[in-house]
């Protein structure tokens, strides 16, 4: 039996306005602890706002989310917030790094919005994981100082630093050039197998999902396919996800 750190049923999310938008429709995927998700699926067909509704920031408007055994219902904000902080690791396109603090500075952040100052032990965490990244001899320079590559890395290093059960991507080399972004991805790859990291990534490179171990396709808004790429085998998985009739099912409870 997998273990599953994260599980939603029946997750919908419309936003509500002049004109009522539904994104999500009952979509109920299961996030096994330690492995490399992949969220596929076309331009516009749910895969960002699934990655913020699953990292609870922004909430849904029905069906649960369980979260290691915790149901997230619309909590406290303040709560919440501190819960995210404490279990979850963020990644996006752009590395929303703070330019008026240096590379050190920007990955000690979750520590101090955590606790205030940083203990002397926790410190010495920071520089561990920029050294793992490979960002350790940036450590006081400016972010803009750095090229594209270099701030997505002290980007992973801000995510990672706290230990989180979990790290969302949302598409983190698309703003890279080739080269850039396939050091990137690399790296993600050895950090999943390398420390049991739990990582959830949107990305629209079917050849980066193949390296995942489950991988989910949205359209229009529903899971039309869930691939087990251990089981499948990845000639097979490639072809299936390359197979655009949607007709694999994930079935309820499927024990990824």
């Amino acid at each position: 039996m997998a273990d599953i750190v994260l599980r939603t049923r029946n997750l919908n999310k419309t936003y509500f306005g002049k004109v009522d938008t539904p994104v999500l429709f009952d979509v109920n995927i299961e996030i096994v602890r330690g492995a490399f998700t992949a969220l596929i699926g076309p331009s516009g067909s749910g895969k960002s706002t699934l990655l913020n509704c699953l990292g609870l920031l922004d909430p849904q408007t029905s069906g649960e989310i369980d979260f290691d055994g915790r149901i997230i219902d619309a909590p406290d904000v303040n709560e919440l917030a501190a819960f995210r902080n404490e279990n979850i690791g963020f990644i996006f396109q752009f590395h929303y790094l703070l330019p008026e603090f240096s590379a050190y500075e920007n990955v000690l952040l979750p520590f101090w919005i955590r606790q205030g100052r940083p203990a002397a032990e926790m410190e010495q965490e920071a520089l561990r994981v920029m050294k793992r990244i490979g960002v350790a001899q940036f450590r006081d320079k400016a972010v803009s100082e750095l090229s594209g590559g270099q701030q997505q890395r002290v980007a992973i290093a801000r995510a990672l630093v706290n230990r989180p059960k979990l790290i969302f991507a949302d598409e983190p080399t698309g703003n890279l050039d080739r080269e850039s972004g396939r050091s990137v991805l690399e790296l993600m790859a050895e950090l999943n197998r390398e420390s049991n990291i739990t990582l959830v990534m949107v990305t629209h490179d079917r050849e980066v999902a193949l390296q995942a171990d489950h991988i989910y396709e949205l359209v229009d808004g529903r899971i039309c396919k869930y691939l087990d790429v251990a089981k499948t085998g990845k000639a097979e998985a490639a072809r299936a996800i390359e197979d655009r009739s949607c007709t694999i099912k994930p079935p309820a409870g499927n024990g990824a």
